[in-house]
Order: C-alpha cells, then structure tokens, then sequence
C-alpha cells in the first residue's frame, strides 16, 4: 500500500540521519543567519555539522525582514559573501545592500546542506552536556514537549564544539547561567552602529567548548540589540567557524 511506504520510508530515513549524527564535530543550537553561515562554512570545510532548531521554519529572524516588510540590510564589504553564495542584491550609495529576506534565507539554507550540514527543526535544546568543567554536547526533545513541560526523557548528543545561535533568549548560555557558571548581561536598546561591530566582537568562545554567535553574543556580553541589518550577523558567523577550525586543527 502506497501511504504505508509513504510512512516506512519517512520513519527509516529519518532515523538514520539522526543515528548518524550521535556524534559530531560542532552542534550549533538555533538555525538563524549566524548558526547558518558557520554552519555552511565549517561543513565545507570538512566538519562534521549539526544544527538542532527548535522552530518548524529554519532561518531565525531573517524571514521577516523589518517588520515583516521582507527586505533586510546589509554592509557593502559583504559583496564577496553574497557573490559566493549567489545571492542577489541592490547596492545603494550609502554603502549599504539590501535583499530579499526571503532568498536570502534560503539561500543560507541551501548552500548549507549542499555541503553536508544536517538541520533537525522541531528539537530543542533542553540542557547541555557538560563533563570536566567542558562543554561535550547538548541534551535535546522534541520542542513541544519542553514548551509544554511534558515529563519525557531527553536524549543526549556529543560535538567537539557546541554553537549557541539562538539569538536573543541566548537558550545554550542561559543553561550555564542559571548554575553560575557564566553571566548573561542585560541587552541595551538598539543602536545598528554600536551592534554592528559589537555582535561580533562579542562572538567566541564563552565557556570552554561553548561558543556564542549573533545575538546570543550580543546577549551574553550585554550589547545593543538589532533590527533588520544582518552584516553582523554573517561576520560572527565567519569569525565563529574561523576559531573552531583554529581551535580544532591546532589542538
């Protein structure tokens, strides 16, 4: 029967692109512009990446552009980045560029799993996995059932490196915080000058084997939150997959 097929073959396959990633080189938590562009850079480079989503839609807040007018805004020293990435764009003569959010988003999307990231939506991170006084992987369910509070046992995956990119709730530093093992500041009011270059000089490593990209840094670090201008965003992406490669391949 066709829908029985239909059902064997979502369930088998499914199961084994999860069983696959039980173990991989970095896990990054939240599916936004930073999390994305990491992603995409570090599996290109042969990395071994997991990104756990919580939402059903990857791609964060990018979809919405400034107040669901789906256009975002972006420096002009991204032009290589976008040319890269074959995303088109208009270039002003205030040096700034703006996009469609729209493919913009899947854009990062694609280019992403075309170079082997693998993208769970609907699982959230409940926990992390912290051994020796180290970040060692996260502990995850189905979103839903932590939204709800229902009492079902999580299951425990192991990275490397685990990423927190989930933007302002920053869920993966939250986790440290609230057992005193790192501090989350308190944002400031948005200002895109200021935010630009403080998300990513708030971007590495916060406590060893956890990193925070994008507005989770800027939460972390207590900078001025952002509107619809995503140029930060892809440099603490760059600059997060740049120190993994680093950290790793040194060590």
């Amino acid at each position: 029967m066709k829908d029985i097929n239909i059902t064997n073959h979502i369930i088998a396959e499914f199961y084994k692109d999860i069983q696959d990633r039980v173990s991989s080189d970095v896990i990054i938590i939240g599916a936004g512009p930073s999390g994305l562009v990491a992603s995409y850079l570090l599996a290109q480079d042969n990395f071994k990446v997991t990104v756990f989503e919580k939402r059903n839609q990857p791609g964060g807040g990018i979809w919405g552009g400034g107040m669901m007018f789906n256009q975002l805004v972006l420096p002009d020293d991204l032009q290589d980045f976008l040319n890269q990435m074959s995303i088109k764009f208009k270039l002003h003569p205030d040096n700034l560029i703006s996009v469609d959010s729209v493919h913009f988003s899947s854009a990062l999307l694609y280019h992403a799993t075309e170079v082997g990231v693998k993208i769970f939506n609907n699982i959230g991170v409940e926990d992390l996995l912290v051994v020796d006084d180290m970040v060692r992987g996260v502990v995850i369910n189905w979103n839903d059932v932590i939204k709800n509070k229902i009492p079902i046992d999580p299951l425990t995956f192991e990275a490397k490196a685990v990423v927190d990119s989930t933007g302002h709730p920053a869920d993966g530093v939250e986790k440290l915080a609230r057992r005193g093992l790192v501090e989350i500041s308190q944002e400031f009011p948005m200002n895109a000058d200021v935010a630009e270059k403080f998300v990513v000089e708030a971007t590495g490593q916060l406590y060893p084997g956890l990193y925070v990209s994008g507005m989770a840094a800027t939460a972390a670090k207590g900078g001025p939150r952002m509107g619809p201008i995503f140029g930060g965003m892809i440099k603490s992406g760059i600059k997060i997959a740049n120190l993994i490669k680093q950290t790793w391949r040194s060590s």
